[in-house]
C-alpha cells in the first residue's frame, strides 16, 4: 500500500495529517507550494519571526488569501492555515508534525526538543543541527516515542534512500556522496568575494535576494560536509580525517574515484563519504558531471555479482568490483511531503543519526588573532571541515555551528582546527551545548 493511498485514505476520512512548518524561507515556501495539491494533509500553521516574510510565501505559492489566517485555533477549526510570528503556538499534541526550516542550528535543536517534549515528529531540514548534535535529537525522539528525520527533498535524505536500497539488496556500501561545484580557492572565499564564484548576473547579486553568508557556505565546503556529516552519522559511514577530497568526475567516473586508494581510488578506507566536483581543478565545467546528483557506490560480493557489473551498462570501476548507483537530481522543498508521510503514516524517518561517526569541525580562511570573534557558517573567519568523530574528540575541536558569535581566546594559524580552549563560548548556547555533550558522549572508539 503506498503512500498517495494511504494519504487518500486520511483525506477520505477527514482525518489529514496536521503539519507546523517553522521557517518561511526557499525550502518552506517550496513545500507550500505544493501542499494544497496533496491528499491528507492539513498544514495548520507557518511561523516565521517576519511575518510579512511568511504571508508572501503564500502569495508565491498562490494559495487563495482566504484560507490565510492569523490563528492556529481558527486554523485547527475551519481547515485554514495560520501566519504566525512564533513558533511556540506550533507545538501542541494536535499537530502531528514539526518541520524546522529555520537554517539556525541553535534554534533548530531548541524546536526539535520542543517538538519531541509535545509528542510530535519532527522533519530537520535545518541539517546544520543534525550535524552538531542530530545523535542525540534522534535518541531522545526514540525514547518518546516519535520520529526524528532528515528532510526528503535534500540531498542527505535521498543519499541515505540509496544506502537503504545497496544494504536491503545484500550490498555492502563503499561510499556515500553527492556533487558540488569545487576549486581549491573556495576555501578562502568570504561574503564579499563571494559572487565572483558564482555564476548568477549582477543585476541578481545587486537585487539582494540572494544571502551572501548562506551562498558562501554553499561553495567554500562548509555545506557539503555538514551534509556528509549527516549522513555518516545516519548510515554508520567514516569520512577521511583529511576531509573531503571533491575529486573531478563524471557520473560514468563516480565507482571509479569513489573506491579505496589502495585499489586507485581516493577513499581512505572503504564505508566512508565523499564529495566529487563537477569541475576540473581549472575551472572548467566536466561534461554529464554530478553537479546536483548523489550517489551510492557499492561493492560485489562475489565473481558472479562482478560479471553482472561489467555485463551490464552501469559504469564499474577498471575491476569490476565496484559499481555505483546514481540520482541525477533533488527537488528539495518540493519533495518534502515524503518524509512527513513516511513519519506520520508509517512512523519511520528517511534517515536519522544512529551513531556519532562524522563531525563538521571549524579551521581557520585566514591567521586568527585572540580577541578576534568567529563569525560561524559562510563568514570570513571559518570554514567547516569533515573529519571523523574520532579525530574531532581528540582534538577537542570545535564544531563550526557553534563558531558563531565567539570570542577567540588564541591565536589559530591559517588551515587550523580551532578548538574548545580557543574560544569563550556563550553562554546563551547551555542547551545546543548540552545536546552536544549527549552527541559526543555517543561515541565509540574503534
Amino acid at each position: 500500500m503506498n503512500l498517495h493511498h494511504l494519504l487518500s485514505q486520511r483525506e477520505a476520512a477527514g482525518k489529514p495529517i496536521r503539519v507546523g512548518l517553522i521557517g518561511a524561507g526557499r525550502f518552506g515556501t517550496m513545500y507550500l507550494s505544493q501542499a494544497r495539491n496533496i491528499p491528507g494533509i492539513h498544514v495548520v500553521g507557518v511561523a516565521d519571526i517576519n511575518v510579512a516574510r511568511g504571508r508572501g510565501a503564500f502569495e508565491l505559492a498562490k494559495w487563495p488569501a482566504e484560507l490565510v489566517v492569523d490563528s492556529v485555533e481558527d486554523a485547527l477549526r475551519d481547515g485554514t492555515t495560520a501566519v504566525i510570528p512564533s513558533a511556540a503556538d506550533l507545538f501542541r499534541p494536535d499537530i502531528d508534525v514539526i518541520v524546522e526550516a529555520t537554517g539556525n542550528p541553535i534554534i533548530g535543536i531548541q524546536h526539535a526538543l520542543n517538538a519531541i517534549e509535545n509528542k510530535q515528529h519532527i522533519i530537520m531540514v535545518t541539517v546544520e543541527a543534525d550535524a552538531l548534535a542530530g545523535p542525540a535529537l534522534a535518541a531522545r525522539a526514540e525514547k518518546a516515542g516519535v520520529v526524528y528525520s532528515m528532510a526528503y527533498g535534500d540531498q542527505p535524505a535521498l543519499i541515505m534512500e540509496l544506502v537503504d536500497w545497496a544494504r536491503t539488496s545484500g550490498f555492502d556500501v563503499v561510499c556515500a556522496g553527492k556533487g558540488a561545484k569545487y576549486l581549491e580557492h573556495y576555501h578562502e572565499m568570504n561574503p564579499d568575494n563571494v559572487w565572483e564564484n558564482w555564476e548568477f548576473s549582477k543585476e541578481l547579486t545587486d537585487s539582494g535576494q540572494l544571502n551572501p553568508y548562506m551562498h558562501t557556505s554553499f561553495r567554500d565546503g562548509t555545506k557539503a560536509a555538514i551534509e556528509m556529516a549527516a549522513v555518516a552519522n545516519a548510515a554508520s559511514l567514516v569520512p577521511s580525517d583529511d576531509g573531503l577530497t571533491f575529486t573531478p568526475g563524471d557520473v560514468e567516473e563516480i565507482a571509479t574515484i569513489c573506491r579505496p586508494s589502495s585499489v586507485g581510488g581516493v577513499l581512505a578506507r572503504e564505508g566512508s563519504v565523499d564529495v566529487m566536483s563537477s569541475v576540473t581543478r581549472a575551472g572548467d565545467w566536466i561534461p554529464h558531471n554530478t553537479q546536483e546528483g548523489m550517489f551510492v557506490v557499492v561493492k560485489a560480493t562475489n565473481e558472479y555479482v562482478a560479471e553482472c557489473f561489467v555485463e551490464y551498462p552501469w559504469h564499474p570501476d577498471p575491476t569490476g568490483q565496484y559499481a555505483a548507483l546514481y540520482r541525477p537530481y533533488h527537488y528539495v522543498g518540493l519533495e518534502l511531503n515524503i518524509s512527513i508521510a513516511n513519519a506520520a503514516l508509517r512512523g519511520v524517518a528517511t534517515g536519522s543519526p544512529v551513531g556519532f561517526f562524522a563531525d563538521v569541525v571549524a579551521c581557520a580562511k585566514k591567521d586568527l588573532k585572540a580577541g578576534e570573534f568567529l563569525d560561524g557558517e559562510g563568514g570570513f573567519t571559518v570554514w567547516g571541515k569533515l573529519v571523523s568523530a574520532k579525530r574531532s574528540m581528540a582534538t577537542h575541536a570545535l564544531p563550526v555551528a557553534l563558531a558563531h558569535h565567539v570570542e577567540l581566546l588564541n591565536d589559530v594559524p591559517k588551515g587550523g582546527i580551532v578548538n574548545w580552549d580557543d574560544v569563550k563560548m556563550d553562554d546563551s548556547l547551555t542547551t545546543a551545548l548540552e545536546l552536544r555533550r549527549e552527541t559526543e558522549a555517543m561515541f565509540v572508539a574503534e
